[in-house]
């Protein structure tokens, strides 16, 4: 079986994964493998490398891409007007199983997600000068660019179930303190809990677009569910937050800076945390504070107990 075959097989078994789950009523997982795939399609999309896909196949993973993104956030929203079925979603499998030979129009009007670079690891490190470069000159200001697709409305996930004797974490996170908050576009904030070797424990989630931007402060006022009981976290685990904002100029999204918090923070109530240098550092081995103003993330915490 040829690489490019390998790779269908595998997002289809993807497919298949998460509409089971779907039709199961388990939600999170379901989100979790949509999301996933999503990616994955998205990553194909936007590769500038040579392909085994068509500019048109790519444009219809693209769309497909876009479907399974509106599923999962329609199983986020429960009284969401425009909701996305599960049966239109099974409609797609016949176009992920056969990419190759797939010939007919997309059965859904939807654009796809609009193409955003995808940085590797460690790419992000020599673009601080050019940040301010751009806050200097007004570059990032959003008026520059009134045409341009605002990026989706997050990926955010459901409270788990309760359990006896375990708890389960929310955060909220309030704002966050920028010299140059006002130049942001479409700044969001992407949550990650990684054990000592960097590892997801969970999935990932991104907040929806910030509310407003005040002063020297983005303002988000939205709960993150934290997917996993408190007390199955293991030792040294840490609860990320990168801050990231698009670069019109250079056409892709950037991380500006994260912080973290470990598991001896986590207590009810509001919490202040500081602000670290990119490229985010997963293993807390070499941690550069973003500034010597007094900048931070303003959370708080609510512990739910069975």
């Amino acid at each position: 079986m040829s690489d490019v075959n390998k790779t269908i097989q595998k997002w289809h078994a993807s497919f298949t994964k998460g509409t089971d789950f779907d039709s199961w009523g388990q939600l999170v997982e379901a989100i979790d493998e949509y999301q996933i795939l999503a990616r994955q399609l998205q990553k194909e999309v936007q590769s500038t490398n040579p392909s085994d896909f068509t500019e048109d196949q790519k444009k219809t993973l693209g769309k497909f891409a876009t479907c399974l993104e509106m599923r999962s956030s329609a199983l986020q929203c429960t009284q969401s007007q425009e909701e996305f079925k599960l049966e239109d979603l099974k409609k797609l499998e016949i176009i992920i199983k056969s990419i190759l030979t797939y010939n007919k129009d997309f059965p859904f009007d939807v654009q796809p997600v609009p193409l955003r670079r995808i940085l590797a690891p460690g790419e992000e490190e020599n673009l601080e000068v050019e940040e301010e470069e751009d806050a200097a000159t007004g570059a990032g200001s959003p008026e520059s660019f009134p045409n341009r697709v605002p990026v989706l409305q997050g990926t955010l996930l459901p409270r788990l179930p309760s359990e006896p004797r375990m708890s389960l974490l929310t955060i909220k996170i309030d704002k966050i303190g920028l010299k140059d908050a006002g130049q942001c576009i479409d700044p969001y904030m992407t949550v990650s809990v990684k054990d000592l070797s960097g590892i997801d424990l969970n999935p990932v989630q991104d907040t929806p677009v910030a509310t407003r931007k005040e002063d020297t402060y983005v303002h988000f006022s939205v709960d993150i569910e934290i997917q996993r009981h408190i007390e199955r976290l293991p030792k040294g685990a840490a609860i990320f937050f990168e801050f990231k904002h698009y670069k019109p100029k250079k056409g892709f999204t950037s991380t500006k800076c994260f912080a973290f918090m470990e598991m001896d923070e986590i207590k009810p109530g509001p919490i202040v945390i500081e602000l670290y240098k990119k490229p985010t550092d997963f293993k807390r081995k070499k941690l550069q504070l973003l500034t010597k103003k007094p900048l931070y993330l303003h959370l708080h915490q609510t512990l739910h107990k069975d």
